[in-house]
């Protein structure tokens, strides 16, 4: 077994684990036509899934297949960060190493805030493509926690101020570090996800997109979450911010035909000029903005 499939299994131990959309689905689902994938560059909106995961029984092979059958292009994940079992140029290498030669993007998963002092820019900008989420930070008492996990994130008794560092950090991780997707946008902890239309106001919605398009950083349409919202779409399409699609998916059943991001095209009017594709070569942000090692851990 290659060592990159090793490496990408035993993520599963830290990964996130299968959860419940943050925000209910509507009683008839959306489903995108399936298409022919296109070369870099002309893939748009549902025609491409930027966020695949080869966690649980998806492995490269029927990766590859479930991508011809629906006619999606993937882009191959590989998570890094500290307390991975990817955490080193090493790890990264033997990944990019299996995936040479096979038809998909390659995309690196920054953990945490501490991975711009763990993997060099050599590495790095061979990828396709560079994201991370909001998801793991320390709070103002420095307790690290990671926002899926119902035991770290522990009980929120203030969700407002809950809510202000959550906007606080994701702003200073989009100046800080350099991303090309923000990914799992506006996730919310389980213990108050079921208020997410009202916790994220629009003086908050404004400020996630502000930072986004201030650092040309696109925005992921997450099918297994359901999020952003229309309205937080609507907001960053008229601010200029642009989409892409992706899943996180948890095993091979969670890979649909985009369902959520097809229905956001929809609902939302977006156009081929609102969605994005993974940067050329010399206009990665990797290869635009310094790993500024000197605002790494945590980005308070």
């Amino acid at each position: 077994m290659p060592l990159c499939r090793m490496l990408v299994c035993v993520v599963l131990v830290v990964a996130p684990i299968a959860a419940q959309a943050q925000r209910p689905a509507p009683a008839l689902g959306a489903i995108a036509d399936p298409v022919s994938p296109k070369p870099r560059g002309e893939l748009v909106g549902a025609k491409a899934d930027y966020h695949v995961h080869l966690k649980g029984d998806l492995t490269l092979d029927g990766a590859l297949r479930q991508s011809r059958e629906s006619g999606i292009t993937y882009g191959i994940v590989i998570n890094g960060g500290v307390g991975f079992p990817v955490n080193s140029d090493a790890g990264l290498e033997a990944f990019l190493a299996e995936m040479r030669g096979k038809p998909v993007f390659r995309a690196f998963q920054a953990e945490g805030r501490e991975w711009v002092r763990l993997f060099s820019r050599q590495t790095l900008e061979k990828f396709d493509y560079v994201f991370t989420d909001a998801m793991t930070w320390s709070d103002d008492g420095g307790k690290r926690m990671r926002l899926w996990m119902k035991d770290e994130v522990g009980a929120i008794p203030d969700p407002q101020a809950f809510m202000e560092m959550l906007v606080n950090r994701a702003t200073r991780i989009f100046a800080n570090e350099p991303i090309d997707l923000y990914v799992n946008p506006t996730f919310l902890p389980a213990v108050i996800a079921a208020d997410y239309d009202a916790l994220w106001t629009p003086a908050r919605m404004a400020r996630i997109v502000e930072g986004l398009k201030s650092r040309g950083i696109a925005m992921e349409i997450n099918n297994r979450y359901r999020i952003p919202s229309a309205a937080f779409i609507r907001l960053a399409k008229q601010a200029g911010v642009t989409f892409a699609c992706g899943t996180n998916n948890t095993s091979a059943g969670d890979l649909g035909r985009n369902e959520y991001c097809a229905e956001m095209i929809r609902v939302c009017d977006l156009q081929p000029k609102d969605f994005w594709t993974p940067p050329a070569d010399g206009q990665k942000a990797v290869q635009r903005r310094p790993l500024a090692p000197g605002t790494t851990g945590n980005p308070r």
